[in-house]
C-alpha cells in the first residue's frame, strides 16, 4: 500500500456520509483518520455526531476523535434534509440508541486548527457536508491555509438537487462556501455531475448483500432506504453515494477525470443561491482555482467499494 495520507473528514452523516467514513477505514484504504468532525447539514449537528458516533462503534474506529462543530450555517437559518436521510439522519438499518464511543469537548474548528497547526502540511480535509466548519477555521486562524494540503470535497455542480441552480451542501451555507473556494488551498470537487454517476442500483445493492460481515450488512440496509427515497422524491432508479466519491479519489485518483477550472460560489442572486458557477470553457479567463470531477469509473469504482465492505470481519 502506498503511503498514508492524513485526512479530517468533516460531515454530517447522513447515508453517504457514513459510507464514506466506512469506505476511508477500511482495509483498502491509505488514509490514516486523524479525526471525525460533524456539521449541521443533513439533520441537526447533535444528531449527526450522534451519528457518527454509532458508525465508529459499528466499524470498530475507536481511536479517532470525534468532535461536534457548527449547529447553523454562518449567516442563514439552519436548514436540513430530513425527507432524503429521515427523521434521525440515518434511518433504515437497526441502530444502538446510545453509542459507546463519546464525543470529545473541544469543538470541531478548535480542533481542526489545532491538528493542522501541528501538522507538516500533510492533512488533507475532506468536507461532504455544508462548509461551515472549515470556513469558520479559516477566519477563526488564517495561519491554517497555506498548511492544508488540499480540500477534497463533496458539493455543487453545474446543476442543483436543492434548487434548479444549487446542491443541498453548498445551499446550506454558501457564504461558508465561498470562503474555502476563494481560500487558494487546493481544491478537488466532486459534485452532482460525477456523484449521480455512483448510482447504487437494485443490482449493485443484491452484489454487495452477498458480502458476509456486519459492515456490509449495515451498508446494504443504508442504501437501501437511500435508494427508497431517492425514488420517491428525484425518481432515481438508485441511490447515489455522493460522499463516498471524496474518500474514493483519496484512495485511487485514476478512478475519476478531472478538470481544473475556476468555480465560483453564488451567494446574492434570488433564483441562484448557492449555484456553483463551474467555468468548463474558460470563458471567464479566472484563474482555474478547483480540480473539477467530470467522469467517473463506474467498474473501478465499484470493485473499490467492494473490496473495502469486504475488507471487514464479521
Amino acid at each position: 500500500m502506498s503511503e498514508l495520507k492524513r485526512v479530517i473528514l468533516d460531515c454530517d452523516p447522513g447515508h453517504d456520509d457514513a459510507i464514506a467514513i466506512i469506505l476511508a477505514a477500511s482495509k483498502v484504504s491509505n488514509l490514516k483518520i486523524e479525526a471525525i468532525t460533524t456539521v449541521a447539514g443533513n439533520v441537526e449537528v447533535e444528531k449527526n455526531t450522534l451519528n457518527a458516533l454509532k458508525v465508529c462503534d459499528i466499524i470498530g474506529l475507536e481511536d479517532v476523535p470525534v468532535a461536534q462543530g457548527a449547529d447553523r450555517p454562518l449567516i442563514k437559518e439552519r436548514q436540513i434534509a430530513e425527507e432524503i436521510h429521515g427523521e434521525t439522519g440515518l434511518d433504515g438499518p437497526a441502530l444502538p440508541e446510545i453509542p459507546t464511543k463519546k464525543v470529545i469537548e473541544q469543538h470541531a474548528v478548535d480542533l481542526i486548527i489545532e491538528k493542522v497547526l501541528e501538522s507538516d502540511g500533510d492533512i488533507t480535509l475532506v468536507p461532504t457536508g455544508p462548509l461551515t466548519n472549515i470556513a469558520l477555521a479559516m477566519i477563526r486562524e488564517p495561519k491554517i491555509v497555506p498548511k492544508i494540503k488540499e480540500i477534497v470535497l463533496m458539493g455543487g455542480g453545474t446543476f442543483g438537487n436543492w434548487t434548479p441552480a444549487a446542491e443541498f451542501n453548498i445551499w446550506v451555507d454558501a457564504e461558508a462556501a465561498k470562503v474555502v473556494f476563494e481560500s487558494g488551498v487546493p481544491i478537488a470537487m466532486f459534485g452532482l455531475d460525477v456523484t449521480h454517476q455512483a448510482l447504487a442500483t437494485n443490482d449493485i445493492i443484491n452484489d454487495l448483500a452477498k458480502i458476509d460481515n456486519d459492515v456490509a450488512d449495515f451498508v446494504v440496509e443504508l442504501l437501501k432506504f437511500f435508494a427508497k427515497t431517492y425514488k420517491e422524491v428525484f425518481d432515481f432508479d438508485g441511490g447515489p453515494i455522493h460522499d463516498a466519491c471524496t474518500v474514493a479519489y483519496l484512495i485511487d485518483p485514476s478512478i475519476f477525470e478531472m478538470k481544473h477550472v475556476h468555480v465560483g460560489v453564488e451567494t446574492k442572486g434570488d433564483l441562484t443561491y448557492g449555484m456553483t458557477v463551474v467555468d468548463t470553457l474558460g470563458v471567464t479567463g479566472k484563474q482555474p482555482n478547483v480540480h473539477f470531477a467530470s467522469q467517473l469509473d463506474s467498474t473501478k469504482f465499484w470493485d473499490l467499494f467492494t473490496r473495502a465492505l469486504t475488507s471487514y470481519s464479521r
